[in-house]
């Protein structure tokens, strides 16, 4: 760990929440001058104090000790890029357009990968009125069930939530093309493409 990288991201991370050393120093109940000495490198904080000043200056802990952040390229909100996550132990969904660290209940989460379709998991689209109907012929009892359909377009993305003991089926307004997802609670992520007729 490099003291001096570290000190000039806790400075710059500082100015950036237009907050003084002393602000900082009285939120983590330190003296300014300890604030002081981690910007000048010749300190660095505590581990103690690692989570408050985490939340202080709105970053990883760990980017505070690699002493650098690193932005990633600008993706243009290219939806068509989305990536999908789910946490293991909450099953919040969680998603992403760029390259980012996704974490869920103080756990990293992993982008879901696609899964190959098989016969009891095969997304039907279905055009019906100004909608695609979308169905799966998938059991939905509370230890196996979809838990999410999601259709995405060039420019947005509509998410329909599913729980157990519900049908697996659910209606997409018919815009452009695109493609459906759809996420099994015990057999990961499925797509198909779809497109307007």
């Amino acid at each position: 760990m490099d003291g001096k990288k570290v000190g000039d991201l806790i400075c710059s991370l500082r100015k950036e929440k237009d907050m003084t050393q002393r602000e900082i120093a009285e939120a983590l109940h330190v003296s300014d001058k300890t604030i002081s000495k981690w910007e000048r490198g010749i300190g660095i904080p505590d581990v103690s104090l690692l989570r408050e000043l985490s939340n202080i200056l709105g970053v990883n802990i760990e980017k505070i000790l690699e002493g650098e952040l690193v932005a990633n390229q600008r993706d243009n909100g290219n939806i068509t890029s989305i990536k999908f996550y789910v946490c293991p132990h909450c099953e919040n969904v969680l998603t992403s357009t760029g390259k980012g660290e996704i974490s869920c209940c103080g756990r990293k989460v992993s982008q879901l990968p696609l899964q190959p379709m098989d016969k009891d998991h095969e997304i039907k689209v279905v055009d019906a009125d100004n909608d695609f109907y979308v169905t799966m012929g998938h059991e939905m009892s509370k230890a196996h069930y979809i838990s999410f359909f999601a259709f995405v377009s060039y420019d947005r993305i509509t998410m329909v939530k599913l729980y157990p003991e519900q049908s697996a089926e659910v209606r997409f307004q018919k815009i452009y093309r695109g493609k459906v997802f759809a996420y099994c609670n015990q057999h990961g992520l499925q797509v198909v493409d779809i497109k307007r007729e």
